[in-house]
């Protein structure tokens, strides 16, 4: 089915003040959504200014990179915004006195959730999506182009005569480098291996790349390391030997983190590749990213419930929407916290659907009961 397919069939099946409510709980959604994720977005790009300033990343570059962001920020935040969509929308429907107009109307607490509730389901599968599918794809793609950028960057960021702290773990320093490339005077301190420093001399040396990864090619020098253990300078001399600037571990070879998994390798963690002290945690981020889903629906069920139950207020009154916003920050809060816990010990894992979906149905229960009753002893 096509998104216009989908539009035509809503419209065809929605009553028209459905229509006129949804139309401005998805318009709000996306202004929201996209508004809190483009933040967010901003933020985190700070951390790969340095990127820009110090290493010369071309805008286009940059923005590509930190594109590959955007979906993970918004299965994140729309949880959230949809029940701000929900709780706003509602509630300004309250103030302008058409909710009221509604149920003089005749409209149940149920039609008047309709449009909140096909709002809620639309934002549960958009996440449902972008968690399972998109994400891991999109975040994976990102750690592979990180690393190609830091890598290839590392090979072209050496200057003549100064030195160079190629990554946190490698400083590089060149006495010159004439027009073919040719670096001569070449000195590095490789701190890599913690237990193991090496400084490396050599005469001369040429820069390649190799699978994305830099190396240098270096002629007539010599490798020295302390001996820890004996206190002894040990030094071999090399005609020619290669060595890996990359700043970290080639894309083939780093170590995976959970966002880049699928659903199935992150709720049965290969014990071969997962430790066991990780699987808990693993297990956890696979629950959450099922579970995530109906948090849209829980958290719009509460925005409605604080506006569909309950007297309407003339002055408008802000206990309420306070009461809701106070009960989904708690929610979120206790989510956090069971999840920390589950990672530790994975008996909680059950609590984990049941904290997402019991506010809703239990909010659901108290708006829609009622009016189940009621229908109920007037068929009887």
């Amino acid at each position: 089915m096509t998104v216009r397919s989908l539009i035509l069939w809503l419209q065809h099946h929605l009553l028209t003040l459905d229509r006129y409510v949804l139309r401005q709980l998805l318009v709000a959604l996306a202004a929201t959504t996209g508004g809190l994720a483009a933040l967010i977005w901003l933020m985190q790009s700070l951390h790969f200014v340095s990127l820009v300033v110090d290493r010369g990343l071309s805008l286009r570059v940059f923005i590509g990179l930190t594109s590959l962001l955007l979906p993970s920020f918004v299965a994140v935040v729309m949880p959230i915004t949809t029940f701000v969509v929900s709780l706003f929308i509602y509630q300004r429907l309250a103030n302008d006195r058409e909710l009221t107009v509604m149920q003089a109307a005749g409209l149940s607490p149920f039609a008047l959730a309709r449009p909140g509730l096909i709002c809620a389901s639309i934002s549960a599968l958009i996440v449902f999506v972008l968690n399972v599918w998109i994400v891991p794809t999109t975040y994976h793609a990102f750690r592979q182009y990180e690393i190609q950028i830091r890598n290839k960057m590392a090979a072209f960021m050496l200057q003549d005569g100064v030195f160079t702290k190629v990554s946190n773990t490698m400083t590089v320093y060149i006495r010159s480098r004439d027009k073919n490339g040719v670096l001569w005077g070449i000195l590095v301190e490789d701190d890599r291996q913690p237990d193991n420093h090496a400084t490396i001399l050599a005469s001369h040396g040429n820069m390649v790349i190799v699978n994305d990864v830099p190396r240098v090619v270096l002629y007539d020098g010599s490798r020295q390391v302390i001996d820890r253990k004996t206190g002894r300078l040990n030094m071999l001399v090399f005609k020619q030997d290669t060595m890996d600037f990359s700043t970290v571990r080639p894309s083939n070879q780093h170590t995976r983190d959970s966002a880049e998994m699928s659903l199935s390798e992150l709720l049965s963690p290969d014990p071969n590749t997962v430790s066991a002290r990780d699987r808990g945690k693993f297990r956890v981020e696979g629950w959450r990213r099922v579970t995530s889903p109906l948090t849209c629906f829980s958290f719009a069920m509460i925005g409605m419930f604080a506006m569909l139950r309950g007297a309407f207020s003339r002055h408008g009154g802000v206990t309420r929407p306070l009461v809701a916003v106070l009960c989904v920050v708690g929610l979120l809060a206790m989510t956090m916290l069971l999840q920390n816990l589950a990672g530790r010990n994975i008996r909680l894992l059950p609590l984990i659907p049941l904290f997402a979906t019991l506010p809703g149905l239990v909010c659901a229960y108290a708006l829609f009961m009622p009016e189940i009753k009621a229908s109920r002893h007037q068929q009887a």
